[in-house]
């Protein structure tokens, strides 16, 4: 139960975004499509956290652990801390949710889960 509502923290909208982090396809669970939409997306930012974290998730759940770690560990050190808005309707600061990331990829929690930022 805590995984998932764990989980649900990680799907995140940054305030008035307009911008496609893959959302629909994170949610569908078509990772490999989320990575290439997120990666061919020139209005995203290399560093955008809300990128960063989704890009994370895919490859989490694809099972490229190390990359997963690299993109949550490069959310956590972005120059901007962004409020995000999670699948539940709340916000949190991208920092956190990076870091919440982290922690469940350590515990394996991606795989097969519904976990992400929806921008």
């Amino acid at each position: 139960m805590a995984l998932s509502i764990l989980a649900g923290l990680l799907l995140a909208q940054a305030p008035a975004a307009t911008v496609d982090v893959a959302y629909d396809e994170l949610m569908a669970g078509r990772n490999e499509a989320a990575i290439l939409r997120i990666e061919t997306n020139p209005a995203l930012d290399a560093n955008d956290p809300a990128r960063l974290i989704n890009l994370g998730i895919a490859h989490a759940r694809e099972g490229r652990t190390e990359e997963a770690r690299a993109m949550f560990r490069a959310a956590v050190r972005a120059r901007d801390s962004v409020r995000l808005e999670t699948a539940g309707g709340t916000w949190a600061d991208s920092r956190d949710l990076a870091r919440t990331a982290l922690a469940m990829l350590e515990q394996g929690a991606f795989e097969n889960s519904a976990v992400f930022a929806a921008r």
